[in-house]
């Protein structure tokens, strides 16, 4: 929403690059209470996993990848174009070097930011 030719209902371009995502932190018990359903297509097929499991997995970045696939417009053309604009990486190397991607600090924008322990 920070474009000048922002529309809702268009795909701007805009790709995002996230690193690190194997260290995310859930508050609360939300780590061990929190349940992800999801369905194998056969009858009876409900089968559920919590963010622990997924984190420790083999695919540590389907966390974000599904919150972030939560957060856009259900079922729809847009939502699935702006996901192919979502990279997400387990580790601090990612493989978008020549595209010079800007890291953006959001622990100082603002102190809602940062963690109290």
């Amino acid at each position: 929403k920070h474009r000048g030719d922002y529309t809702p209902h268009v795909d701007c371009g805009d790709y995002v690059v996230v690193t690190n995502v194997d260290k995310v932190v859930f508050t609360g018990k939300k780590n061990t209470d929190k349940i992800y359903y999801r369905h194998t297509g056969h009858p009876g097929g409900v089968k559920q996993t919590t963010p622990e499991k997924v984190l420790n997995g083999r695919f540590p970045e389907r966390v974000l990848e599904k919150a972030v696939e939560r957060m856009l417009p259900k079922e729809s053309p847009l939502a699935r174009k702006q996901m192919t604009h979502l990279r997400l990486f387990a580790g601090p190397a990612h493989t978008h070097e020549a595209q010079s991607p800007e890291t953006i600090d959001f622990k100082s924008a603002s102190p809602k930011n940062t963690r109290s322990v």
